[in-house]
């Protein structure tokens, strides 16, 4: 890729649980160093091994309620308890940088950042088919029958959203998602 392309842009990509965004994020990315993954702030505790400004900024929950007063974020959620969310300042100094970003976030998040920022490209990684996700979270064996039939609704709200997304990358195969959402990030590069 082109690394001095014209203006640099915001990528978000999101996608329902267990559709492999992560990994498809993550084999993009190995491939395309010259890319770089936001950082988001929460007020969760950092886990064994996380870094301060490496895997999250970790704020307390009255900084964190500081930054939502102050308008400081570009989106924000709260799941299970914890904040979650991306600073404008840090999205804008990336760019001004002259980095491409890619923000991994959930799908209303996603919508929120398109309301503040136009010009950020959405990306949403759907699955093959509903079937398929359901056996790909049941394959986990990580949660009870109750919580993959709630996720199951989640991710038809979230193919609701998915509507008002730029793309749709679908995850049927690895190394197919991947080309896929080269090929829609070069494109756009070239806007």
């Amino acid at each position: 890729m082109n690394k001095n392309s014209g203006k640099k842009k915001l990528f978000v990509i999101s996608g329902s649980s267990g559709v492999g965004k992560g990994t498809v994020l993550k084999s993009f990315l190995t491939k395309n160093p010259n890319f770089m993954l936001s950082i988001s702030c929460t007020t969760r505790a950092p886990r064994k091994g996380e870094v301060d400004g490496v895997n999250y900024f970790f704020l307390s929950k009255d900084e964190f309620q500081n930054c939502i007063d102050n308008d400081k974020f570009l989106e924000w959620a709260e799941f299970a308890g914890n904040r979650y969310g991306t600073k404008k300042k840090y999205i804008k100094q990336c760019l001004e940088e002259g980095k491409d970003i890619i923000l991994e976030i959930d799908t209303q998040g996603a919508l929120q950042v398109k309301k503040q920022m136009p010009e950020a490209v959405l990306i949403f990684i759907c699955p093959p088919s509903l079937e398929t996700l359901e056996n790909r979270l049941r394959g986990r064996h990580t949660e009870d029958e109750a919580t993959i039939q709630k996720r199951m609704q989640e991710v038809k709200t979230e193919l609701e959203r998915a509507e008002k997304f730029d793309y749709k990358v679908i995850n049927d195969d690895l190394a197919n998602a991947v080309a896929e959402l080269e090929k829609v990030i070069i494109g756009e590069q070239k806007c």
